[in-house]
């Protein structure tokens, strides 16, 4: 069989490692059309659950991954200069250029025809047996048959600007602030020993108050920088693309049409609060190898892929979206007491209730409990 990858980002990758080294006879080609060391953004964050997901499946590439890998078992929120430990909830984080370079090697390794700073039209492709979209969220391959995918994309209405900074974090931590035009949230955790990630994220009346839209990049680091001062303890913010934008929502219904198949960010986009953009595109490459193997007829196989792929998908998504709306009111849940504050937050998504939350973070239920009224008995039911 004669693959072509579209898209040089961790789902095509990986998608094409997995595939020829469980199939050395198929022929791979994969087009990228940035160069080998290009990436924006900083780290990339990874769950427990992803993590033991992928070693059951791959346990090579999670034991080549580990060393470059930066882990914490909680959570520290700060509101109004205040800290709150949430523990049990265990994350893994990697810069995103060491992770491409890795599956670079390891697709490289396997035989894959790696071709970047490469771009494509589908006219060029038409030899392939099967042409594997994973060319991320404006994807070429998803616009130009969106009607045929069923293609739908909104935006959130919070504004996010992507940075990196050389303070280092100790856990996933996220600082919450006021100010006399509005209020800001920042994502930070680090990923490297010297090197964190730090996504700034406000809403929109805030964005207009500080005259956003006029500002250079430069000009909005600059600001960032002062909102988040204590934050960043005498660091400063690194750009690289650090523009800002609106979270962008896309869904497909038809997951493929003819021999054309989506996979990641060209398929399905979750919210970054809850961090699985890289695990959901390294995912859909394990299902999609999986139903190729599974049935002799690609068309099949296809379709085994999205009806056995798709309910999970739409259960994490679901998720994610339920997650941002708790950001876009966040301004709102920043009028709560410190712990009240950490609850919401932590159960924002709908995933994690109480009962969950009690066995999971032993520690900080205990303090969030010990908040309560006794008149509720001590916490919640």
């Amino acid at each position: 069989m004669r693959i072509a990858v579209i898209g040089g980002g961790p789902g095509g990758l990986y998608f094409s490692y997995l595939w020829k080294k469980r199939h050395p006879d198929a022929r791979i080609d994969l087009f990228e059309q940035n160069p080998a060391g290009a990436t924006w953004g900083f780290g990339v964050v990874l769950s427990e659950q992803a993590l033991e997901f992928l070693r059951a499946d791959d346990p090579d590439t999670v034991d080549a991954i580990a060393p470059k890998m930066a882990s914490w078992k909680n959570i520290t929120l700060n509101l109004r200069g205040e800290d709150v430990e949430i523990d049990g909830v265990g994350f893994s984080s990697i810069g995103r250029l060491d992770l491409l370079k890795m599956l670079q090697a390891r697709a490289a390794s396997v035989g894959v025809a790696l071709h970047f700073d490469t771009q494509i039209s589908l006219d060029q492709l038409s030899g392939y047996d099967l042409i594997v979209a994973a060319d991320g969220l404006n994807s070429m391959v998803r616009r130009t048959f969106e009607g045929d995918f069923g293609t739908s994309l909104s935006y959130s209405a919070n504004k996010f600007a992507w940075y990196g900074t050389t303070k280092r974090f100790e856990t996933l931590s996220q600082t919450f602030v006021a100010t006399d035009r509005g209020s800001f949230n920042a994502h930070h955790y680090r990923y490297a020993h010297r090197m964190s990630t730090f996504l700034v994220e406000c809403d929109l009346p805030t964005w207009q108050a500080y005259g956003f839209a006029d500002k250079t990049v430069d000009e909005s680091r600059a600001i960032c920088e002062r909102v988040f001062a204590a934050t960043l303890d005498g660091h400063g913010l690194i750009s690289n693309k650090s523009v800002w934008r609106n979270f962008p929502w896309v869904w497909n219904e038809r997951w493929f049409f003819k021999n054309l198949v989506l996979i990641g960010d060209a398929l399905h986009s979750a919210h970054f609060s809850i961090g699985s953009g890289t695990r959901l595109a390294i995912e859909d490459a394990i299902a999609l190898t999986k139903a190729l193997e599974a049935e002799p007829n690609i068309g099949d196989a296809l379709a085994r892929y999205q009806s056995e792929r798709q309910p999970i998908v739409k259960k994490l998504v679901t998720a994610a979206r339920t997650s941002a709306d708790w950001y876009a009111d966040f301004p709102e849940h920043m009028k709560l007491d410190l712990t009240d504050f950490a609850y919401s937050y932590i159960t924002r998504s709908g995933r994690i209730d109480h009962a969950r939350l009690r066995a999971m973070s032993p520690s900080f239920m205990a303090r969030y409990e010990a908040s309560q009224p006794s008149s509720v008995g001590g916490g919640r039911p």
